[in-house]
């Protein structure tokens, strides 16, 4: 007896569409998490580095400090033979002036990676929260797809007890006051089986001028 679709799609085809979309849902929300995580280590890594450029650029400045208090010391002494040693502390002065000027580039620019590492890291966690709202809103949209499928495999069912006992009536020349059992439908069902409601509901055979019941809410034959 052919299958009877009371639904725009097949159980089969919702669980295909819909476990096809779960599964696409699911590599882009490992995705967005990977990269959150390569990000939080470069931004890791930034930090560690912009320390490392602040400690070195302090102690630049103190020294670059100490060699112009020198040298204005030196300068305020007697002149004698204080001449090449000025000359030295000018030349350490230049030289630690350029390295603080060059530490303090470096850490601007390890500052605008640590910036722009935060940003890319607070994109990645706002990307993986929505994909997490769209993984919770699938796995309701899957529920409801299987709850649809297995009203639709009952309704079926319930249509296959109809025709059972419409052609056992027929065959035994029944009124529509009787009441067949189980026992009598199998041999007009699919493959000899008698059908099982999906969810676990009862079904009640009913006369047979009345339509198959199942105790599942939903679980309903169309009216005709």
């Amino acid at each position: 007896m052919a299958e009877v679709k009371y639904f725009g799609l097949t159980p089969t085809g919702k669980r295909a569409t819909t476990a096809a979309n779960m599964n696409a849902k699911r590599w882009f929300a490992w995705v967005c998490l990977a990269l959150m995580l390569v990000t939080e280590f470069f931004l890791w890594r930034s930090n560690q580095e912009r320390d490392a450029a602040v400690a070195e650029a302090r102690d630049a400045r103190q020294k670059l400090h100490e060699t112009e208090t020198a040298l204005e010391a030196l300068q305020n002494s007697s002149a004698g033979g204080q001449a090449l040693v000025a000359a030295n502390l000018r030349k350490q002065n230049d030289a630690l002036a350029a390295k603080v000027s060059a530490l303090q580039k470096n850490l601007e620019r390890i500052q605008n990676e640590s910036q722009q590492n935060a940003q890319h890291l607070n994109t990645a966690r706002d990307a993986l929260a929505m994909q997490r709202e769209h993984l919770q809103q699938l796995q309701a949209e899957q529920q409801q797809a299987a709850m649809a499928a297995n009203a639709n495999a009952c309704i079926n069912n319930l249509h296959q007890l109809a025709q059972a006992k419409l052609q056992w009536a027929l065959d035994k020349a029944k009124s529509t006051a009787d009441v067949p059992t189980a026992q009598d439908l199998t041999p007009y069902c699919k493959d000899g089986v008698f059908p099982v409601c999906p969810d676990g509901g009862t079904y009640t055979i009913n006369a047979i001028g009345e339509a198959p019941t199942c105790s599942i809410p939903g679980h309903v034959l169309p009216t005709q």
